[in-house]
């Protein structure tokens, strides 16, 4: 597995490539990523000039966000494991650097990672802030009580929507205006529990405490409100399973079409 500092040596030596191609952006690929000692300061001040112009200074966001990363290597293992995703499932990603400056599925990803830390840490308040801005930005709301995993690749994003309590594996695919939603105003769990390994195709709506298994693929459009059995395909208004199970992980293959 490739390690931090490999990612982010790949990550730089990109960078003067693309300067050497670009010059008229040298300024920009300096001051994102050269300028900077480690993935977790490149990717902090890149997040806090995202989110420029709120009601926190850009320099006391990127504090927040380092902070974060520094209080917990795992957020930093996470942010590692997406860029790859990104490479190795998005045919229109063939550099590391591209995620970390221009995707805002990772940018939403990453900075819901920050969130969510601080929501685990007594600062609810500061996370429900955070969640707010990456929405109005991006158009991608994620609420920070949400868990989820490592190796994300969210494609496009615009209008993904994932509730508090929605749990989501290692290795998943989502694609946009996917919804991980809630049924109602219960108590306890009331949202979907993605497995790993699943890929979830653009429009899709998981609805309620319903358990997708893992290596399950749904079905672009689908409306789901019964749980999946792992390695089925599942399509439809409401979905029902499709074809043989799968063989292989969805979420790499990338692939939207339904064998059946």
């Amino acid at each position: 597995m490739t390690s931090d500092k490999a990612v982010w040596l790949l990550i730089t030596e990109e960078a003067k490539v693309s300067i050497a191609e670009e010059p008229l952006l040298s300024e920009f690929y300096q001051r994102a990523i050269l300028d900077h000692l480690d993935l977790e300061a490149s990717l902090s001040y890149n997040l806090a000039n995202q989110l420029s112009g709120s009601a926190i200074p850009s320099a006391t966001i990127e504090k927040l966000v380092l902070g974060a990363l520094k209080a917990d290597a795992g957020i930093a293992d996470s942010v590692r494991l997406d860029i790859i995703a990104n490479v190795e499932r998005d045919p229109a990603c063939d550099k590391h650097l591209i995620p970390l400056l221009y995707f805002k599925g990772f940018q939403a990803m990453q900075l819901y990672r920050i969130s969510h830390w601080y929501w685990c840490n007594g600062r609810a308040a500061l996370a429900l802030f955070l969640q707010n801005q990456v929405a109005e930005k991006f158009t991608v709301d994620i609420h920070p009580g949400a868990r989820i995993g490592s190796g994300i690749m969210i494609d496009h994003a615009t209008g993904l929507v994932v509730g508090e309590t929605a749990i989501v594996g290692d290795n998943v695919s989502i694609l946009h205006s996917v919804t991980l939603g809630g049924s109602g105003r219960g108590e306890g769990d009331r949202h979907p529990e993605v497995g790993s390994g699943v890929m979830i195709s653009a429009g899709a709506k998981i609805i309620g405490n319903v358990k997708i298994g893992d290596g399950a693929k749904v079905g672009a459009g689908s409306l789901v409100i019964d749980s999946v059995p792992p390695h089925a395909t599942v399509v439809g208004v409401p979905a029902r399973i499709v074809g043989a199970p799968l063989e292989g992980t969805p979420s790499f293959d990338m692939n939207q079409n339904l064998d059946v």
